[in-house]
């Protein structure tokens, strides 16, 4: 009999923030498989979790599928985790749920931590309809998304890096227009969490002037929204 695929989120910042349902499918599991080892066992450790793990990264995922497919088959259960949320967005898991259920196993995901929906409900902005851009293509691609995303009604959620923060919010002001709502989140669940909220210009200039570190996660409210979040 085959086994099973558990897809678990784990903390985004705050070790508190998991569910005694994972941590029960993570000791119980026959394999661990994670993003990155060396982040997960600070948390396996904290948790007296002594499964098993393997690496399941970005350069790895296509070749430890084969591996995943074959110990499913063989009846081991297997938890899939990320450095931090929920695989599959914006983290390896994908590929992996495909691929069992191409196979005809059973995949089943937990709920838990993710860094959307606390920046959405923070940002003040609406949030019964709002979409997930997740990264911005860096280079290739980059302003054919922007020009797009002109004309989204829908509140709009993005992660970004630290570094290029100033420039994503300049763009976002030349193509949605430089008075747009828009909120960042920085650092959430942990020690220095922030959020700062402002126009895409505001937080532009404000951010040029104080140099973000950490997590970063922007919403930006969408067009002909603006009536609905003041």
């Amino acid at each position: 009999m085959a086994g099973k695929l558990f897809i678990v989120p784990t903390p985004i910042g705050n070790l508190k923030d998991i569910t005694l349902r994972a941590l029960d499918t993570l000791k119980e599991a026959d394999l661990i498989l994670a993003e990155d080892t060396r982040t997960s066992a600070k948390l396996l450790k904290h948790y007296d979790i002594n499964t098993p793990v393997k690496s399941f990264h970005k350069f790895n995922e296509h070749k430890q599928v084969e591996n995943l497919v074959r110990w499913l088959i063989s009846g081991r259960n297997i938890a899939l985790i990320s450095d931090a949320g929920t695989p599959g967005i914006s983290d390896p898991g994908f590929l992996a749920v495909r691929a069992a259920l191409q196979h005809n196993i059973e995949v089943e995901t937990l709920p838990g931590a993710s860094a959307i929906i606390p920046a959405l409900i923070n940002s003040g902005l609406p949030s019964e309809r709002f979409v997930f851009e997740g990264f911005l293509p860096v280079k290739k691609g980059r302003q054919t998304r922007l020009k797009a995303l002109a004309g989204e009604e829908r509140t709009i959620i993005f992660f970004e890096s630290p570094h290029r923060l100033v420039k994503t919010l300049r763009q976002l002001a030349e193509h949605l227009g430089k008075d747009r709502r828009a909120s960042v989140g920085r650092e959430l669940t942990k020690k220095f969490e922030e959020t700062r909220r402002g126009t895409l210009e505001e937080l532009a200039e404000y951010y040029e002037n104080h140099p973000p570190k950490g997590e970063i996660v922007l919403v930006v409210e969408g067009k002909n929204n603006r009536n609905l979040s003041h």
